[in-house]
């Protein structure tokens, strides 16, 4: 049980939250008793269960702890299973979260969602503007982990959260597959999950960089090109991806490319391999534009931004047109970014009626 904070009424309780420094910089919703409690009861376990611990500051991440972040995130009990299934993921050493939060570099968790949550939990929206406004479940979702980080990791900027200038996906950053419309199996299938099962990918990543991209419909090449500039935008020698050549890092197709691709009889993996064999930049142009990172002064050849194509995670969202997006990533840290999924457990999850109470204690 954390401390009790108490306010002569909301307004006061704001203010007192941004003084502690327990916000992101926006208002929040107060976490009042009642509300973290019906937050704690939708989850369908124990307010005292504990997930694990989170970085930096090595907080006990308990259940109400947690909900206490939903909840000030502006969540719906609905959301909570994503909410915690993101805070696994994340707690996962696979996930490097103690150093991700201290590093200097931009990234943020990206969460993608995958299977019925997409729907049950949200809806989490992964067509039009997913990566921006007026999606209450992906802003809010990626919010509240967001503020996990900050109240129970104890990472707040300046101190130990380091990012020397960070990015807007540090608010929040949370998208679903749209696997309806995707040529693609679902990414959790691909990840090894059942097609029925609801799984939390968790990556750190940078903001998004748009991949502008016109086939021509004539030309049975044209995918070869699109391949091409996605390989670009991952591994230009300003990314971390070409610097230090490893960690993975994310492409999210649009409808329109994702298509352009399948049509061209690539799977998944077959996409990932062909960005791999194209994500590389010869020494000779990283001496001229990044000396610092381009190794001995007598090598000579290409290199590659990725160990491996498994290192290259695809997903389809957003709507149709001209632009993709890649998440170049950050690449440090003990398993070098490496994404960290977790199965969503919807089946404790309780129905909460009604609204929560407005009560400051």
């Amino acid at each position: 049980m954390g401390e009790l904070l108490k306010a002569v009424d909301e307004a006061a309780a704001l203010e007192d939250l941004h003084s502690r420094a327990c916000t992101d910089g926006l208002p929040v919703i107060i976490p009042t008793h009642d509300r973290v409690a019906r937050m704690v009861l939708a989850s369908g376990q124990e307010a005292d269960m504990v997930l694990g611990t989170m970085g930096p500051g090595h907080g006990i991440a308990t259940m109400e702890k947690v909900a206490v972040a939903a909840v000030m995130a502006g969540c719906l009990p609905d959301y909570m299973p994503v909410v915690v299934a993101a805070v696994k993921a994340v707690i996962d050493p696979v996930f490097d979260l103690t150093e991700m939060q201290a590093t200097t570099h931009c990234t943020a968790p990206l969460i993608i969602v995958n299977g019925p949550a997409r729907h049950n939990c949200g809806p989490v929206s992964s067509s039009h503007g997913a990566l921006g406004p007026g999606h209450r479940a992906n802003a809010s979702i990626g919010r509240a982990l967001r503020l996990a980080m900050i109240n129970i990791g104890g990472g707040r900027a300046g101190t130990s959260d380091m990012a020397l200038l960070g990015h807007p996906g540090k608010f929040t950053y949370c998208l679903a597959e749209d696997e309806e419309q995707s040529p693609l199996p679902p990414l959790h299938v691909d990840l090894g999950f059942e097609p029925e099962d609801s799984v939390v990918t968790v990556i750190g990543a940078e903001a998004p960089h748009s991949v502008i991209f016109s086939a021509d419909g004539d030309d049975l090449n044209a995918y070869q090109y699109l391949l091409n500039v996605l390989a670009v935008g991952l591994t230009n020698a300003a990314t971390n991806n070409a610097t230090l050549t490893r960690g993975t890092a994310t492409v999210v197709l649009n409808p329109d490319h994702a298509n352009l691709l399948a049509g061209a009889g690539l799977s998944r993996a077959d996409i990932a391999a062909e960005i791999f064999s194209r994500s590389k930049i010869s020494v000779e142009e990283m001496r001229q534009l990044v000396p610092g990172f381009s190794g001995a002064a007598n090598a000579t050849g290409d290199r590659y931004a990725f160990t491996g194509p498994e290192q290259i995670l695809i997903i389809m969202a957003g709507g149709s047109g001209l632009y993709s997006m890649v998440m170049p990533s950050w690449c440090a840290g003990t398993h070098k970014n490496s994404p960290s999924s977790v199965k969503v457990e919807s089946e404790f999850f309780c129905e909460v009626p009604g609204l929560a109470s407005n009560t400051v204690s």
